[in-house]
Formats: C-alpha cells, structure tokens, sequence
C-alpha cells in the first residue's frame, strides 16, 4: 500500500496540474470561456501598461499572455502525468509564475478577490514542493542503538512477570 505521503503528492500533482492546464487553456484559446479569455486579455493589457520595462523589452500583452499560458499548460501536462524529477521543476517553474502573477496583481493595484487563487495554488505549490522533497521517514523501523549490533528489547519484553493480585 503506497505511504500517505505518496497519496498526498500524487493527489497534489494531478489536482496543481489539472487546474494550470485549465488556466493556461483559458489563456490560450476562447474556445473554453469567451467571458474568462476576454477578461485574461484585459488583464495583461492593464500588466503591461504598468510596467514599461515589458515594453522596451518589446513584450507586449499578447506576448505575455500567450507565454504564460503555454507555460501554465506545459507544466500543468508535466505535473500530471509525468514521474519522478520533472514534476518538481514544473512544480518550481509554476511556483516562479505565481509568485510574477501576483506581483502583477499588485502593480496593477487588484483587490485580493481577484488573486486569491493565485495566493491559495501558490501555497499549495510551495507545501507539494516541501513534502516531495523531504526525505521519507523511516522511524517505524526498529534500529539498534548505535554501538549495539542486537536489537533493544521492547518494553513489554523488560516487564516482570508474575501473578496479578486481583480482589
């Protein structure tokens, strides 16, 4: 049976990966929500309105966005279905997109109702990236003392035994 740990990435995985490709898709294309990519296209409008930088860089909306989205989507199939290290650079490069979306979402002055979500997916980011790299715990195994090669007795093996006075 595969550890709670493994259940709690896999399930973050797919559920991360699914949203973003979800995202980014809405970004792409308007075939899923015309009101959602209508509103995404207005959006990165107003980013790079606020940071000439992008402009000078010669970004401009359609750039971004569609970047962004096409990152959002490749990372998001990557988290879903591909094993093993991919799926903790995904996890970084998705957690780099975040944390720029949200600073966009303060340049341009946003309320929070409009980059919760943001906030919510980039702390389960961050908390899929801590458990996928923390070492597997290994303390239900019984090991020796250092400098001991036998085992330790349990405590119920060191208990007396004997007769129990029952009145």
């Amino acid at each position: 049976m595969a550890s709670p740990r493994t259940i709690t990435i896999v399930a973050l995985s797919v559920a991360l990966g699914l949203f973003f490709v979800f995202m980014g898709t809405i970004k792409l294309t308007p075939r899923l929500s015309k009101d959602a990519y209508s509103e995404m296209k207005r959006a990165y409008k107003s980013y790079v309105r606020a940071l000439p930088l992008l402009k000078k860089m010669g970004i401009n909306s359609i750039l971004l966005r569609k970047s962004i989205g096409a990152l959002e989507v490749a990372c998001g199939i990557v988290m879903t279905l591909v094993p093993g290290r991919p799926k903790d650079v995904a996890n970084f490069f998705l957690l780099l997109l975040v944390l720029a979306v949200l600073f966009f979402h303060q340049l341009v002055g946003d309320p929070l109702k409009r980059y919760a979500h943001a906030l919510v997916f980039g702390i389960l980011l961050t908390c899929r990236l801590l458990i996928s790299r923390k070492p597997e715990d290994r303390s239900s195994e019984k090991k020796p003392l250092p400098g001991n090669t036998e085992e330790q007795p349990s405590l119920y093996e060191k208990a007396p035994q004997g007769k129990v006075k029952v009145s």
